[in-house]
């Protein structure tokens, strides 16, 4: 089997370490223990002995995630090593070599890469500008095929931030219930909208739905690498199963550290909190485009820690973000990762001091390139 490069993960895992100004991340600003946890929790941690713990995610994590989705108990959540292995995991134990994915771009392309290195086909449906990056439900429905097994969707969406309409979301289950389809949607981005209510899930809508989300994006924890599945009991028992061959288990620690996270009451200080900091910066990126009104355009992103900016200058994205990097130590991600060049993605999720920073510098790089 021949994995495929993927591409935005290789280039970030070389440079993000590497620049004075990362604009790459599309998460919050991450949190310090000693900013999350009281006194006597960091003390309780150091009473854990550092075992295995079960291998599917602790009681009291999966009871704290289940409590997020109605209708579910601990036995629908598998607990993986971040979303992004919920990803592997959700992608290997339901494809098979043949089986059709019809997949949403722009989109995380991690999906992509595997059920192709699988053997499997890939037919992608687009999210289109004019409609606020909300796709044409006919595009969907003329791919469908005795072969389609799963829609794969990220909502909110990266790189857009755009949230599907709840019109939209109930054609899809349309569609995948007329193919007998499974729905894989990425919720990772669910939690940090910018403005209203959470997002609405997927999950309730149709029994073949299975969710991937996690605390690495709206919850500003990436380094816990705690991610979820939640499914149908076979389902999930049959990706636990998967589970054994890839990490076995997640962290003792980042278990409890979840659940603690998780608890009603905390969890929407995290989640406030890291809204504050995407308005506010959403804002400064905002008068700054508006700066540069004759180079970009962008529709203001619904939620998550992300803008995707629209460019009319003659230079591809890539070699864009290139120069960007090399020249004035700034790094962000080119469209072309995302299949769509004369784009750009930018954070929005860091302090905001580094974000003037490093938007100070772009400026500097325009002008030259003037």
């Amino acid at each position: 089997m021949k994995i495929e490069t993927f591409e935005l993960e290789r280039r970030q895992s070389v440079w993000e370490n590497r620049v004075r100004y990362n604009l790459t991340e599309s998460g919050v600003h991450p949190y310090m223990l000693s900013e999350l946890l009281t006194d006597d929790e960091l003390k309780d941690l150091f009473s854990i002995r550092l075992g295995y713990g079960q291998t599917n995610g602790s009681i009291e994590l999966r009871e704290a995630i289940s409590l997020l989705y109605p209708g579910t108990n601990l036995d629908n959540v598998l607990v993986t090593n971040g979303s992004s292995e919920g990803n592997f995991i959700g992608t290997w134990s339901t494809l098979e070599p043949k089986d059709e994915l019809i997949l949403m771009l722009p989109n995380y392309l991690q999906i992509w890469g595997i059920a192709q290195s699988f053997g499997v086909t890939v037919k992608p449906f687009h999210l289109k500008e004019h409609l606020n990056w909300q796709p044409e439900i006919e595009e969907l429905e003329g791919l469908l095929s005795p072969r389609t097994k799963m829609i794969t969707v990220c909502n909110p969406n990266n790189p857009t931030g755009a949230v599907l309409e709840e019109e939209i979301m109930q054609e899809i289950v349309h569609l995948a219930k007329k193919a007998d389809a499974w729905i894989y949607s990425d919720e990772i981005y669910q939690g940090a909208e910018l403005e209203g209510d959470e997002t609405s899930s997927f999950w309730g809508l149709y029994d073949k739905t299975i969710i991937s989300c996690g605390l690495s994006k709206a919850y500003a924890l990436p380094g816990l690498r705690i991610g979820w599945l939640i499914g149908p009991k076979k389902t999930i028992e049959k990706m636990w199963s998967y589970h054994d061959y890839t990490s076995i288990a997640s962290g003792i620690l980042s278990n409890r550290i979840a659940t603690l996270v998780l608890q009603p009451e905390r969890r929407q200080k995290v989640l406030e909190r890291n809204r504050k900091m995407l308005r506010g910066n959403l804002i400064v990126l905002t008068k700054w485009v508006a700066k540069h009104s004759d180079i970009f355009q962008f529709i203001p992103p619904q939620a998550g820690g992300i803008a995707f900016l629209k460019y009319n200058m003659n230079i591809n994205s890539t070699e864009l973000t290139t120069k960007l990097r090399e020249e004035k130590s700034v790094f962000i991600v080119a469209g072309d990762c995302f299949g769509l060049d004369h784009y750009i993605r930018i954070g929005i999720g860091s302090e905001k001091n580094y974000l003037l920073a490093g938007l100070e510098l772009i400026d500097e790089l325009l002008e030259e390139l003037r």
